[in-house]
């Protein structure tokens, strides 16, 4: 009987699709059993016998021997005469089984087998696909960087599946070249067009979470939960923490030893600043950690509202606001009240650093300032033209619009 050798003809499917040979073989059986029933309208009387280890494939069609001229169905039923010509001491009422020759499908039916068998595999693949992928989302993967287009990267994971990386989920300062490894979380799995579309992200807050668990064994196990996570990727991240056993310190054992532990994870998020926050209901002491390394003055909170306003000395303004207002921002988000700043004036000697004012005044003019002594407003307002002309060499021009400028603050 001519037999099929699966390890030939189609071990080109094994090379390229992820699918084990067992899994090949079943489809293979269930493809050609579908066209058995199409040819004979059963597939009662026929077993598939499939060789897992050769790859090789046999189809037998058993039927009940009776006597000549009472065959009422061909498929069930054989005559003695054709029996015997099988097997010469066949009797009526056994059964023969009979190998069917692969030819008697025909061309066309061999033809529909194999692009049968490729859209089975394909089938199997993409739900395969989606269904290992779809139980990842929120775990982070490593993959290499295959092609590079404006909107998105296309990644490869160790057994060649495709992932994608979005523009707008790549850190700002993402830089990649083919070839590169590249580490992100699951973010979401869809189909599209019968296609599975795994979705990577490196901005996510789970992607922070999932390399902090990884970096500390005490939130991993559970000793330290992780309560709230804010970030502005490549720029800044705060981290809420807490732990439930008084002799642990939340936050030193995320940031480690002289930072070991949180070191490694700024640099897979290209230098992002991470604060790690002792979490507490008391909004006014988080508001104050939050806004770290700012001094406070005072908090006033309005819980209905869910604003706070926040007073504090003029020179710890800057550093509550943060560079690009980051800190501040995080800060709200984090704690979920609308953070407003107020510089305290509660007595006569307010003051504002010159550093507040760099989007008014050149940095470097604020640095000669400085350079004589000038590190606030009430500083340089305190000397005459004249003598700020003579002791930095600047333009009286660019003086006087200094000066109108530092008298505006105080108007």
């Amino acid at each position: 009987m001519d037999s099929i050798n699966l390890v030939e003809s189609f071990s080109e499917f094994k090379d390229f699709k992820n699918i084990d040979r067992e899994r090949m073989m079943r489809i293979l059986e269930d493809i050609f059993k579908s066209i058995l029933i199409k040819k004979y309208g059963s597939d009662e009387n026929f077993h598939i016998i499939i060789n897992i280890d050769k790859g090789d494939l046999e189809i037998w069609h058993t039927r009940e021997i009776v006597e000549d001229g009472e065959v009422e169905d061909s498929t069930t039923q054989i005559a003695l005469s054709d029996a015997i010509k099988i097997e010469p001491d066949f009797e009526v009422g056994e059964e023969v089984s009979e190998p069917i020759s692969i030819r008697t499908f025909g061309r066309r039916e061999i033809l529909n087998i194999r692009q049968s068998l490729v859209s089975k595999i394909m089938e199997y693949e993409k739900d395969n696909i989606y269904q290992k992928y779809r139980e990842k989302v929120g775990e982070v993967v490593t993959g290499e960087v295959y092609q590079i287009w404006k909107r998105e990267i296309l990644v490869l994971d160790d057994e060649g599946i495709e992932l994608i990386l979005p523009k707008s989920e790549q850190i700002p300062t993402d830089y990649y070249r083919k070839g590169d490894t590249i580490r992100a979380v699951v973010l979401k799995v869809e189909m599209k067009n019968n296609n599975p579309f795994i979705i990577l992200s490196r901005t996510s807050e789970i992607f922070l979470q999932r390399l902090i668990e990884a970096e500390v064994p005490e939130v991993y196990d559970g000793l330290i939960t992780i309560r709230r996570i804010v970030r502005e990727p490549g720029q800044r991240a705060k981290i809420a923490v807490e732990s439930y056993d008084d002799r642990i310190d939340p936050v030193g054992a995320c940031v480690g030893m002289k930072g070991s532990r949180i070191h490694g994870i700024v640099r897979e998020l290209r230098n992002e600043n991470i604060d790690v926050i002792n979490y507490t209901n008391n909004p006014t002491l988080f508001i104050s950690r939050t806004l770290s390394p700012a001094k406070i003055t005072s908090i006033h909170i309005d819980e209905d509202n869910k604003r706070a306003e926040v007073f504090m000395k003029p020179d710890q303004v800057s550093l509550a606001i943060g560079k690009g207002g980051f800190n501040i921002k995080l800060a709200g988000k984090l704690t979920g009240y609308e953070i407003d700043i107020y510089r305290d004036s509660d007595n006569d000697t307010e003051d504002v650093d010159l550093m507040e004012f760099t989007d008014e005044i050149e940095p470097w003019i604020i640095k000669v300032l400085q350079e004589i002594g000038c590190d606030t407003a009430k500083s340089v307002l305190s000397l005459s033209e004249k003598e700020l002309e003579k002791r930095t060499d600047l333009e009286i021009e660019t003086i006087q619009e200094v000066i109108r400028i530092l008298k505006a603050e105080f108007e």
